[in-house]
């Protein structure tokens, strides 16, 4: 369905990912920025969880919905990183292998959905794993300051950012692998 509570969820997260970047753009000091940005990013992050809770408990799973959920996180991954790259808080190298891994792996669903084999570029643990990596390392390096008096977190975010590169890398890896008998078998 286009419109059901789990889906409007995913809408709103998509409509609130610019208040993060808007953010940057406030008259208020550094301080302030990072916690709005991080409180924000880390409250549009748990709609993800929610939508998809939601969808299952209420029986309202849709194609739509579907398609729309990792849509809504790809663009919240890539506008947080955006901002990062900005205030020079992640590597530009980092940014384009996680950037460009999510564009050229939703190609790749798509076209592997066209001709019929979807199911063989189905989501995949690493996968979950470098989303919840990023989804850690996002909001330590958008507070960028000590938590807790003990946590540095630009240090242990940009250190989970690295592991979800690789992950990156990984999962990518393992989606072209699994895409391989069926690009082999169209090309002929």
């Amino acid at each position: 369905m286009f419109f059901n509570l789990p889906t409007l969820f995913t809408w709103a997260r998509i409509v609130a990912i610019p208040l993060i970047v808007g953010v940057f753009y406030l008259n208020l000091d550094q301080q302030t920025q990072n916690l709005f940005a991080t409180s924000l990013f880390v409250v549009i992050a748990l709609t993800d969880w929610l939508d998809g809770y939601l969808a299952r408990k209420l029986n309202q799973t849709s194609a739509f919905g579907a398609f729309l959920d990792p849509v809504a996180d790809k663009i919240l991954v890539c506008a947080a990183l955006l901002v990062l790259l900005e205030l020079g808080r992640v590597n530009a190298l980092l940014a384009l292998v996680i950037v460009g891994r999510e564009i050229a792996i939703s190609a790749l669903r798509e076209w592997m959905a066209q001709i019929g084999a979807s199911g063989s570029v189905a989501v995949h643990m690493v996968g979950k794993l470098k989303t919840t990596a990023q989804m850690i390392a996002i909001p330590f390096l958008l507070f960028d300051g000590v938590l807790f008096g003990a946590i540095n977190t630009r240090f242990w975010g940009t250190c989970l950012l690295l592991a979800a590169v690789v992950l990156t890398i990984w999962s990518m890896v393992y989606y072209l692998q699994k895409a391989l008998p069926e690009i082999r078998a169209k090309a002929r």
